[in-house]
This record gives structure tokens, C-alpha cells and sequence, in this order.
């Protein structure tokens, strides 16, 4: 895959505890408990396209229940950064659970530099993207971050 220049600033969001850990805006939780995309050695940045998948990424992992005190930050992306979109056709086992196709690619991805952000589809709303960025990538310091927000969740997301 070759890396291109966004042509447009972007916005993504990220949801988290702002009193948590670690700041919302940090790569360390994703070495801790790896995701889809990362193993422990490859520090990744979790964002999503829109607000609302990332209130669906944080409901499914969430089991139901969601941990109190979550505030979101729009993350701004800037014009001119490299980035890659996944074509699923590439790696049609991408969405499996084992995550034996998308874990190595997204560590081999972290690992080259090549990009600052890798567009992926979410498993929980496939039209929408989820953008991994790379916090070792040398123009990473150009991503900012928003003053951290409160979430409100509709009760009845946790109705039984």
C-alpha cells in the first residue's frame, strides 16, 4: 500500500476518561490491552470518523455497561499528513474476532512509519471508518487534540 497527503484537514473523535490512567489522547492503553489493529509492541491511537461510531466502538466494547466519568475529544488531523485506507479486498479475514489477519497488518503498518493515520473499517458499523494513528510516526506532534467533553448516553443504549 502506498502512502498519499490527506488534502483536507480531518476530524476524528476518541472517547475516554479524562480523570482515567492515561489522557484520552495517549497510546498506551492500546499496549496494554491490544486491539483489532495493534499487539502490545505497537503503540496505536484508536479515533473514529464520526462521534457516533465512536460511542458505538466504546458501547460494544463495553459490554453493556459503560464506565462512568466518559468525555470524547475531536482529534484535528491536519492537511498534508500521509495516510492510508485499507482495501478489505487485500485482507477479507480483517473482521474476524482472532484478529489473525488484522493484528499483523496493523503492527507491520505501525511498525514501517510509512503513514501518521491508517483509515480501517469498524467491525460494528462497516461503512464507517475507524482511524488508527501512529504515535511514532515523525509528524505525529502536528495532531491535536480538543478539550476533553462530556458524553451524554441515551438510557435507553443500557435498557434490558
Amino acid at each position: 500500500m502506498t502512502a498519499q497527503s490527506l488534502n483536507r484537514v480531518v476530524t476524528a473523535y476518541r472517547i475516554g476518561d479524562p480523570n482515567g490512567q492515561y489522557p484520552i489522547f495517549d497510546a498506551t492503553g492500546s499496549t496494554i490491552n491490544p486491539g483489532r489493529w495493534n499487539s502490545v509492541s505497537c503503540p496505536v491511537l484508536y479515533t473514529s470518523e464520526h462521534y457516533s461510531t465512536a460511542m458505538l466502538e466504546k458501547l460494544v466494547h463495553g459490554s453493556g455497561r459503560m464506565p462512568p466519568n466518559q468525555h470524547f475529544v475531536k482529534v484535528t488531523i491536519p492537511s498534508g499528513i500521509p495516510y492510508e485506507v485499507l482495501n478489505t479486498a487485500h485482507l477479507p479475514d480483517w473482521h474476524l474476532e482472532s484478529c489473525a489477519a488484522s493484528r499483523p497488518y496493523g503492527d507491520a503498518w505501525q511498525k514501517s512509519r510509512r503513514s501518521l493515520a491508517l483509515f480501517v473499517p469498524s467491525v460494528v458499523a462497516r461503512e464507517e471508518h475507524n482511524i488508527l494513528l501512529n504515535p511514532q510516526h515523525p509528524d505525529f506532534s502536528r495532531v491535536t487534540d480538543s478539550l476533553a467533553t462530556p458524553v451524554w448516553w441515551d438510557a435507553r443504549l443500557f435498557a434490558p
